[in-house]
């Protein structure tokens, strides 16, 4: 198959030094690569700025904003047979991007203007044999709203987890793996490697089950 992944985080500039950002590492998207290509898959990374260490005979597109994330995920998708979403898009950017350093040293308010939603814009063009796996980043009703995010982007597969398990963490906190039919996998505790492992090996057996209706 051809695996598409996205990985870091993205950054919101609001002048050349300043941006909005997150924590993400990339270590769960590059354990994902890493292993869809111990497969035999053939893998590509769109990865924000974070330190994705080189994977042989891994593609790898470094972009840095959401739109620019966006771009290259919509054309790739056309082509890939998996979309894993593993990056930590940034919600909100700033409405004005300054071409020059701010110097005020004064209160001030900044106004932020929402992202496009990749996922919401990969459902329009996702054909019925491609398999979608998001993640839900969640700090309460971690069941709740990762079962409205999975029925309302049209997901193949959801990754829930705690704020907790963002950035570096990766052990003894909560991760569940949510289904369409309302199947519920509890990997927690999982480090990243061995749910990167477990994710591969679920799309491959959920890739199979869709060739065969």
């Amino acid at each position: 198959m051809k695996f598409l992944i996205t990985a870091g985080p993205t950054r919101e500039y609001l002048d050349p030094v300043r941006f909005i950002s997150n924590p993400a590492t990339g270590t769960l998207g590059y354990f994902v690569a890493k292993k869809a290509k111990q497969r035999g898959h053939s893998v590509t990374v769109i990865t924000g700025p974070c330190s994705f260490s080189e994977i042989r005979g891994v593609k790898k597109i470094q972009v840095e904003s959401a739109l620019e994330m966006k771009d290259a995920v919509e054309k790739e998708f056309l082509s890939c047979d998996v979309l894993v979403m593993t990056a930590a898009v940034s919600d909100w950017r700033p409405e004005k991007r300054y071409r020059e350093k701010l110097k005020m040293k004064r209160p001030w308010k900044l106004k932020l203007i929402p992202n496009p939603d990749i996922l919401k814009s990969v459902e329009k063009i996702k054909k019925g044999n491609q398999v979608v796996v998001g993640f839900a980043l969640e700090s309460t009703s971690i069941i709740e709203n990762a079962r409205k995010k999975l029925n309302e982007k049209k997901l193949d597969m959801l990754v829930a987890n705690t704020v907790e398990n963002f950035g570096d963490s990766s052990r003894n906190n909560e991760i569940f793996v949510l289904y369409p039919d309302g199947k519920i996998k509890d990997c927690s505790g999982y480090s990243k490697r061995k749910l990167a492992s477990f994710l591969v090996l679920e799309i491959e057996r959920h890739n199979k089950l869709k060739r065969r209706k």
